[in-house]
């Protein structure tokens, strides 16, 4: 009887001293990297953007100047 009281018991504890909810933090842990990870390529991404675009512009610019100085 006893010991059947001590593994009823066993759980409560646990969840008391936080060593049940463990495994539940560490997958919201593992999904917050992930999450994270994701927003970093993200960033990467939209980065790369910027600098293609920048480089248009700046092609653009360089081919309007060139065609202004053929012209005169």
């Amino acid at each position: 009887m006893g010991r059947r009281w001590a593994l009823l018991l066993l759980p409560a504890l646990l969840v008391g001293c936080g060593v049940a909810g463990t495994g539940a933090g560490a997958a919201g842990s593992a999904a917050a990297e992930s999450a994270a990870q994701q927003a970093s390529q993200g960033r990467a991404a939209q980065d790369e953007v910027r600098r293609q675009i920048d480089a248009a512009y700046s092609q653009a610019a360089e081919q309007r100047r060139a065609a202004e100085t053929d012209g005169q």
